[in-house]
């Protein structure tokens, strides 16, 4: 059964990346083959900049990291060629709108093949995985360092966000819970409950009730994704509420009508999911 969901999911296993020849935009900046201690691949690093930071010398921002950064802003490197999140236009205009405030935006490229065992928390017997951890360590003690030299980022746990969706948000649910003092926001977006049995449930159970401050968590699912997928999630957001989550507060869950598994739906989420996580 989860062998077949995961096919039902392609996105949860993507081809080797494409490399382009140069970031989609400006204010996007990309950095080749970010090496760790803790995990043999080699990752690109590509980081969003809203409008006005090169004008505003004295001014530190919030920052969000987001899994599966070849997704998020060039249709070049997006595992479907041509449809992005389209993060960047989303951000932007939540900005000039005002319903946000500008922030920092990091998207961690995954590395292809070796993705499902880096984004799952634990091994299945028969799928592997279980290199989360690992994954973890590589950006918070490498990658969060390297971008607060290297941009001018607020590095207090009330300004950083991580997010992703599918196995990513499966990644960020986990992450969020264990490295809490990190991450004071969470975008986990259509995330694969499913995996190895659901045990992401028993460690939601297990380990939040020690995160002194619950993160304020979008939770988000289409209800175009299965009817197993939605119960799982909806199974997610009830384990959330009994750990200290308030909906309206710290937490927002929806069902969103029409949402499907893919890029182009994840990405008309992007501006409510901002707005939620970084209001103006």
């Amino acid at each position: 059964m989860q062998g077949l969901e995961l096919e039902q999911h392609p996105e949860s296993t993507p081809e080797e990346p494409v490399e382009p020849d140069q970031p989609p935009h400006p204010r996007i900046h990309l950095h080749r083959s970010f090496a760790s201690r803790f995990l043999p691949e080699k990752r690109d690093v590509i980081v969003y900049l809203p409008p006005g930071y090169d004008g505003h010398a004295e001014r530190h921002y919030p920052v969000l990291y987001l899994h599966d950064g070849q997704n998020l802003f060039d249709p070049q490197t997006s595992f479907v060629k041509g449809r992005t999140w389209q993060v960047r236009e989303h951000a932007d205009a939540a900005i000039e709108e005002e319903e946000i405030e500008p922030l920092v935006i990091v998207g961690i490229y995954n590395t292809g093949g070796r993705r499902l065992a880096e984004y799952t928390p634990d091994r299945n017997p028969q799928m592997g995985g279980g290199e989360a951890d690992a994954y973890g360590r590589l950006i918070t003690e490498e990658l969060m360092p390297w971008i607060a030299e290297q941009y001018r980022v607020r590095t207090g746990r009330e300004s950083t966000g991580m997010g992703g969706s599918s196995l990513g948000g499966l990644v960020t649910m986990y992450l969020g819970i264990r490295y809490a003092r990190h991450f004071g926001k969470l975008a986990v977006m259509s995330p694969s409950v499913w995996w190895n049995r659901k045990s992401i449930l028993g460690y939601v159970n297990e380990h939040a009730p020690q995160v002194w401050e619950r993160p304020r968590l979008w939770l988000d699912i289409g209800d175009k994704e299965g009817a197993k997928t939605l119960r799982d999630v909806e199974h997610l957001a009830r384990r959330l509420k009994a750990n200290g989550w308030r909906p309206g507060d710290t937490l927002h869950f929806e069902k969103v009508h029409g949402g499907t598994h893919d890029e182009a739906s994840w990405a008309t989420r992007v501006r409510p999911m901002l707005r939620f996580l970084f209001p103006a």
